[in-house]
């Protein structure tokens, strides 16, 4: 279908012509992220649909409807919608802090009657969502170098302080990573880039020293040298590493992984999952997923090229930015080139939060590519 009829209002507005320009080759690569994930869960339960693989293919279901929904929702939706959604994180994340439920040394949720809802998630869309609509309305010059800055570094600052109190320093470095990709998508000046570079680098010894808790340090010194520590605090490492290592260049086959279906690889299900498809599938299959996600990636980064909307590009090359953060850092982590901080690989470890999370930020980058020729009118979203 041609520009021209996409803009005709009788037919833009007609729910079957915004049906029919979802992207399917997205949707389709997202369904075989998450049919793998769900093999995998499979697997490591022994050959079981419960208690993982199930519950998880369910969620999938029900997330995968949620996304062609918000597919379908205007552009100019998510655009109003962008700085209630941070303002409701922020309190959200505030609300944590007096009233927090607290799991494992971590007050990370807020319990509202039966349910329970982690403010860190919604932050990650709100972020995005407003920064997005702060540099639509912004010009060149301020989006590159200006005094007006200091907007969407305290946008950003705020939320990554809230997060790494909780204490939540995986979730911390995803938001401060996005929000960074953000300000240079929208031609933040290289020199502020470098400048910026150089400075956390500098001040990275006193961030460790001075603001990290006791067992955050030791995850970095653990990082550095697991072998100190095999049955303690390095056994994470090591387990991944050795069923990254026993996998081979095919793997096992699968469900003959040792690591995971003796339980020696900890939180096989969810943080080290990729280890598992490691040890099962071997290198060739953990480049085919790597080769799937990056693929995932581009065609999300390509849909974001097409939009007539700054604010569109902005939004769904933010959102596309922590989906490859997520698959960066935990394959880093899982490697063993990165301290372990807890983040999931998308769609592939077991858990309903991340996955709610991905697939609502999917979806607004399918109501990018569906809304791609609507103009949001430049000026709304700017703050002076």
């Amino acid at each position: 279908m041609t520009a021209s009829a996409l803009t005709r209002p009788g037919e833009r507005d007609r729910l079957i012509v915004k049906f029919g320009q979802i992207d399917w080759t997205l949707t389709f690569m997202l369904c075989l992220l998450a049919s793998s994930g769900g093999l995998m869960l499979y697997s490591i339960a022994g050959g079981s649909w419960k208690p993982w693989a199930e519950p998880q293919m369910i969620r999938f279901g029900l997330c995968l409807v949620l996304m062609l929904v918000l597919a379908l929702v205007d552009l100019r939706v998510w655009f109003v919608a962008s700085y209630p959604v941070y303002v409701l994180g922020l309190l959200l994340l505030v609300a944590v802090m007096v009233h927090g439920h607290s799991s494992l040394g971590a007050t990370r949720w807020l319990q509202l009657g039966p349910l329970q809802i982690q403010p860190s998630e919604i932050m990650k869309m709100g972020l995005v969502l407003a920064l997005a609509r702060f540099y639509h309305g912004a010009s060149a010059d301020s989006a590159r170098l200006s005094w007006k800055l200091i907007f969407p570094l305290g946008m950003i600052g705020l939320p990554v302080l809230l997060v790494a109190k909780q204490p939540d320093l995986g979730t911390a470095i995803l938001l401060a990573a996005t929000g960074g990709a953000v300000m240079m998508l929208a031609g933040l000046s290289l020199r502020v880039i470098a400048v910026g570079l150089v400075g956390a680098l500098a001040a990275a010894p006193a961030f460790v020293l001075f603001i990290l808790k006791g067992y955050q340090r030791d995850r970095i010194l653990t990082f550095l040298h697991p072998e100190n520590d095999p049955s303690g605090s390095g056994y994470h490492i090591l387990q991944a590493k050795i069923a990254l290592g026993s996998g081979g260049i095919l793997g096992k086959g699968f469900g003959l992984g040792s690591q995971s279906q003796l339980n020696f690889l900890p939180e096989k299900q969810t943080d080290f999952i990729f280890a598992t498809l490691a040890e099962e599938f071997g290198l060739v299959g953990c480049v085919s997923m790597l080769l799937l996600y990056a693929a995932t990636i581009f065609v999300a980064l390509r849909i974001a090229s097409l939009s007539h909307s700054h604010f569109g590009r902005l939004s769904a090359a933010g959102v596309t930015a922590t989906f490859a953060f997520y698959v960066m850092i935990n394959g880093a982590m899982v490697m063993g080139l990165a301290p372990v901080v807890g983040v999931p690989m998308p769609l592939l470890s077991y858990g309903g939060t991340v996955m709610l999370t991905v697939m609502i930020g999917f979806g607004l980058i399918q109501s990018v590519r569906v809304h791609r020729y609507s103009e949001v009118t430049r000026g709304e979203g700017t703050l002076l």
